[in-house]
């Protein structure tokens, strides 16, 4: 009782003078960030961001054109190591040949940034879609934080150095319709996180930092065509801003981060209202129709097949791997 009491008002107290003296960011010159996902979008600009302050970058996204352009491009612009490796991160036999050639050819990864998700679609009910879509979403979205962490996380551990970071959604907080494969994903992504956090601090790892990531809908292809009701509480994030911030969180160590900061008034609804008045507010915001206008990108049905081999590959040798060194 006593440690409950002093452990309340100190950190409660930490809390309030962080939000006037912010925690200094940490310097990450010459660690070994790997993000999936990274061929375009949020993740392409979490990675520039870390590149920008001096980390040797890991690319890993399934679309090889994509990742090519994308590695090209930060290697031009950025005075560090950027590697790139095609990889369906919702395999997981892909995750583990691939992760054993990163530390080959690069090195211990020490800040794993899991970004790569996809979306289902617009369907009229969950029902409607399609199982292998759904397969895939639980696969991309969730089991691969399963398999990268045991990739990675072992050196971690040891060395009691390391950072996690869980680029979730909103839809790991509060339920959207038409997105119920969709938010069982994220759900699971952030309750493995904590999990996973936990876990380290029994351990005693509390050189090891985890960070959980919940924005609201970014101007990505994503989820493109969705809109928001109530844009002065729930505005479409701009995707430059919401790099910068998720970064910013890394540097700072900040476990959790919720984009915009008016989901934190939100989640503490959440826990407080009755449960019919909570989803008054969720169709108040718009949570409702969210999905009615949504385009987003196409979904490659076939990205669990295997991948075809270049004329000149031998039967035995490993799908080929892009890799770019300065």
């Amino acid at each position: 009782m006593f440690k409950l009491i002093l452990g309340t008002v100190f950190y409660l107290f930490e809390a309030f003078v962080r939000l006037f003296i912010p925690h200094l960011r940490k310097d990450v010159e010459g660690e070994v960030a790997l993000v999936t996902g990274a061929a375009n979008g949020i993740g392409k600009l979490i990675a520039k961001e870390l590149g920008q302050h001096g980390a040797t970058l890991v690319l890993w996204d399934i679309n090889s054109e994509a990742l090519d352009r994308t590695a090209k491009e930060l290697q031009r612009a950025l005075d560090v190591r950027v590697y790139a490796y095609t990889c369906d991160c919702g395999r997981k036999s892909e995750v583990y040949r691939v992760a054993e050639l990163v530390k080959k050819d690069v090195g211990d990864v020490t800040i794993l940034v899991n970004n790569a998700g996809v979306v289902t679609g617009k369907y009229t009910s969950f029902t409607d879609a399609p199982d292998n879509l759904v397969d895939r979403t639980l696969r991309v979205n969730v089991a691969a934080h399963f398999w990268t962490y045991k990739a990675f996380l072992p050196v971690m551990i040891q060395r009691n150095h390391g950072h996690l970071v869980c680029v979730a959604s909103h839809g790991g907080l509060f339920a959207m319709n038409g997105l119920a494969d969709y938010c069982a994903s994220k759900f699971a992504a952030v309750g493995f996180a904590e999990s996973i956090a936990l876990e380290l601090l029994v351990l005693g790892k509390e050189g090891v930092k985890t960070t959980i990531v919940c924005p609201y809908l970014i101007n990505t292809t994503m989820f493109a065509g969705c809109q928001t009701k109530r844009t002065s509480l729930l505005p479409i994030l701009d995707r430059t801003d919401t790099a910068k911030k998720i970064v910013d969180a890394i540097l700072r160590e900040k476990m959790y981060l919720l984009l915009p900061s008016s989901l934190n008034f939100m989640m503490a609804l959440k826990s407080l209202v009755p449960a019919k008045l909570g989803i008054i507010f969720v169709n108040f915001f718009g949570g409702m129709d969210l999905m009615d206008h949504f385009r987003g990108v196409p979904v490659p049905i076939t990205s669990y097949k295997k991948p075809q081999r270049q004329q000149n590959d031998s039967v035995n040798d490993p799908p080929p791997t892009l890799i770019y060194y300065d």
